[in-house]
């Protein structure tokens, strides 16, 4: 840490957004003050997408996702998931 910070008594939260807006955190911390956090209770952000299928891909998935009990659409991101971002290769 290069200086400590020495917070002012905040009258209301605008006073307090401006004082952080203001301050330039390079004067006061170095990259090894800080450490790595997770934060387990956030959800991972979602974006939707357009994909096209052959009808009979899509029906075959559909299908399996019934006899499964599951949506297809989740089926569809599962099989994406474990096929590209939890492999191995």
């Amino acid at each position: 840490m290069k200086k400590e910070i020495k917070l002012p008594k905040f009258k209301n939260e605008d006073e307090e957004r401006d004082y952080w807006a203001k301050i330039d955190l390079s004067e006061h911390l170095d990259a090894q003050d800080f450490e790595k956090v997770s934060f387990p209770n956030l959800k991972p952000t979602s974006r939707s997408i357009s994909i096209r299928f052959p009808e009979y891909v899509l029906d075959a998935v559909k299908e399996r996702a019934n006899k499964m009990g599951v949506p297809y659409q989740a089926l569809i991101k599962e099989a994406v998931i474990n096929a590209y971002v939890t492999s191995e290769e």
